[in-house]
């Protein structure tokens, strides 16, 4: 009898452990999908389209500007390459570092920008967010 209850709770858990795996996988799938189409809009300077990407939380404590959003029309991103990536703070969570190259369109000098990107994992609407906001183009300038 004892030995019946053991092997039922080990295909429990082992169920349990494939279920989970699987969970992670699809949100690894929908990160990966997610970054490639944040990645594309950045690269075209369709930087409406990145921002339907941000948390909507950040986007409603950070409302885009019209100057800011004019500032990224004096840009020109030439480059977008992902450099590193990692897990966050919480499971919900992971980062990626990248390297951007943007040209300014009025004095066409192009220049290396590096920015950190955060990302949350919003179960309920099983969607993967930008927590931490557009790049910051104009870091020191």
């Amino acid at each position: 009898m004892r030995k019946g209850i053991r092997i039922a709770l080990a295909s429990v858990l082992m169920l349990l452990a494939v279920s989970s795996m699987a969970s992670s996988r699809s949100q690894r799938r929908i990160l990966d999908e997610v970054q490639a189409a944040y990645a594309a809009a950045v690269r075209w300077n369709d930087f409406d389209t990145a921002q339907e990407m941000l948390d909507p939380e950040y986007r409603k404590d950070h409302p885009q500007s019209d100057l800011e959003r004019a500032r990224y029309e004096q840009v020109q991103i030439s480059g977008y390459r992902e450099l590193r990536a990692g897990n966050g703070a919480t499971d919900n969570e992971v980062f990626r570092d990248v390297e951007l190259r943007v040209i300014n369109r009025n004095t066409q000098a192009e220049r290396t920008v590096r920015v950190r990107e955060t990302w949350r994992w919003d179960p309920e609407a099983k969607q993967w967010w930008l927590a931490s906001g557009l790049p910051d183009l104009w870091r020191g300038e």
